[in-house]
């Protein structure tokens, strides 16, 4: 049987078809195939022309291959992401190193730096089961030397953590010197927003004409007098606040807290995120964002759980003041100290060293209803003299240095639980005092230091299930009376008895104006 050439050309197709799909194949190790190699092989040689192509071409396929694989490892290599641990460790890494004019502190430095021994802190917490442990302690430590060094703070110590749902803040307490660090806060109106108040005419549309012309009722509710805040450096802004998630961090400082915030702050319950501008959703709708209710909480946990020893501190001689209008004192330099076993076992032996917080939110009370000399009219002097008698009366709290003893309980739980950090080696413990309404705030004492932390939530005990605030009864739409009340209608016999009665009056009315007017006649 004879071959055709046709079919022999079949042939030879159909072979190199199977020779080159079998040099497409991708190799293994490399992912390259022999037939796109070849190309870029042969493509380079006739672009290049080398003279002794036979003798090169072994090192050209080497380095045409290499170049191939090396940018895949190059993508491979830069691809690589740093972890939050390391990003966090080269933030710490800053804490670790002296700046250089740092080398040689002068002991004048050393001694009026307002830098706390954290150490200190952390070692008698430490014996009480508290604390952060002593690496993060020793972090902390050096944040606060940043801090210290960073603010003009006349007295610094670390304040305590207290832990968010996504990260946590440690808090800073400082008080700065006289003249430095005050906060200027301004509400004044601009003049853009004057401007939006009064549009002219011609920018309204119909609707707002027609409202303009017939304008809708009006709400006659009138809110309450604003609470003035207290000033910085009194009452609950005595100190100022500093915060940051991460030793290592920067720290920022929290804004003033005000009366509002503190009203509203116990009338809600709320884990904290770790994000300052985060918004707090709440009912009642509280006024600021979270590094508000973080100010306003740290206010709250330090007026009800900031304790000392008995007499460690002492109301100063000069202050002719009565104790519970005292808003300041000072260290008794002739302090001997307690016995850690009496303080474990009394509550007399522990007083507040911090002001108590009134119902209003501040330190102090204030009149809200009390009107300036400037507002009233010499015409009113009568109606105020009535109103004194309704003026409300002046709220005062616990004064300063007041006993432990003396607070008050929830649902028969005590407000705190004293012990004594080692029974077996006594004559080196010492009183352990833990808050039960404030979960997270401790204080030790021994002979003659004493110290507090916070270490929680930030949120207080209650007692029982939390209920959240009801919202108030709607206003009425409307008010009632007679000419909007539903009457049902008359019948037949009224309409005619009313006519009848309508008419007499009349006539009777007419008769009473013709006598009146021949009376002025006969004049």
């Amino acid at each position: 049987m004879e071959v055709t050439e046709e079919a022999l050309n079949n042939e030879r197709l159909l072979a190199a078809a199977r020779f080159k799909a079998f040099m497409m194949k991708n190799s293994t190790k490399t992912n390259l195939n022999l037939y796109e190699h070849l190309v870029r092989l042969l493509t380079k040689v006739m672009d290049e022309r080398p003279e002794n192509a036979v003798d090169v071409i072994e090192d050209m396929s080497r380095e045409l291959k290499a170049s191939i694989l090396q940018e895949k490892q190059d993508t491979l290599r830069d691809s690589a992401c740093s972890s939050a641990a390391l990003l966090l460790a080269e933030q710490q890494k800053a804490l670790f190193t002296r700046a250089a004019g740092d080398e040689g502190d002068r002991e004048e430095d050393l001694v009026e730096s307002p830098l706390p021994n954290v150490a200190e802190l952390a070692f008698f917490f430490e014996q009480a089961g508290v604390g952060l442990g002593r690496e993060e302690m020793h972090r902390v430590f050096l944040a606060l030397k940043q801090l210290v060094d960073s603010q003009c703070l006349l007295r610094c110590r670390f304040w305590g953590k207290i832990f968010g749902t996504h990260s946590n803040y440690l808090v800073a307490e400082g008080e700065f010197r006289e003249g430095e660090g005050e906060e200027e806060e301004g509400t004044e109106q601009t003049h853009e927003d004057e401007e939006r108040e009064e549009e002219p005419w011609e920018d309204k549309d119909e609707t707002e004409l027609v409202e303009a012309a017939d304008p809708p009722p009006k709400s006659t509710y009138k809110p309450p007098p604003p609470v003035p805040k207290e000033e910085n450096h009194t009452g609950v802004n005595k100190y100022t606040y500093f915060v940051c998630q991460e030793p290592g961090m920067p720290w920022v400082r929290l804004p003033m807290v005000t009366p509002a915030q503190i009203t509203v702050a116990r009338q809600i319950r709320r884990f904290f995120t770790g994000r300052l501008d985060a918004p707090v959703v709440s009912y009642p709708a509280f006024p600021g964002n979270e590094a508000n209710f973080l100010r306003a909480q740290i206010a709250r946990i330090s007026a009800g759980t900031h304790v000392s020893p008995l007499g460690f501190y002492q109301f100063g001689e000069d202050e002719g003041e009565d104790d519970g209008l005292r808003d300041s004192y000072e260290e008794n330099p002739n302090f001997e100290g307690i016995n850690v076993n009496e303080m474990a076992e009394s509550l007399n032996l522990w007083v507040h060293h911090v002001q108590h917080i009134l119902t209003q939110g501040r330190c102090v009370w204030v009149n809200v209803t009390k009107k300036s000399a400037d507002d009233v009219d010499e015409d009113a002097e009568d109606e105020e003299r009535e109103e004194e008698s309704d003026e409300p009366e002046p709220e005062v709290g616990p004064p300063l240095l007041t006993p432990l003893s003396e607070d008050s309980k929830i649902n028969d739980t005590p407000p705190w639980s004293t012990m004594v950090s080692s029974n077996l080696i006594p004559q080196f413990s010492i009183a352990v005092l833990r808050s039960n309404l404030w979960p997270g705030s401790y204080a030790y004492a021994s002979v003659r230091k004493f110290g507090n932390i916070y270490i929680g939530w930030g949120m207080k005990y209650i007692g029982e299930a939390y209920t959240p605030t009801t919202f108030p009864p709607p206003q009425n739409e409307y008010p009632s009376g007679p000419e909007i009340t539903e009457a049902l209608d008359p019948s037949v016999e009224e309409e005619q008895a009313l006519k009848a009665a309508l008419e007499e009056q009349t006539a009777a009315l007419e008769e009473t104006e013709d006598l009146e007017e021949d009376e002025e006649e006969d004049d």
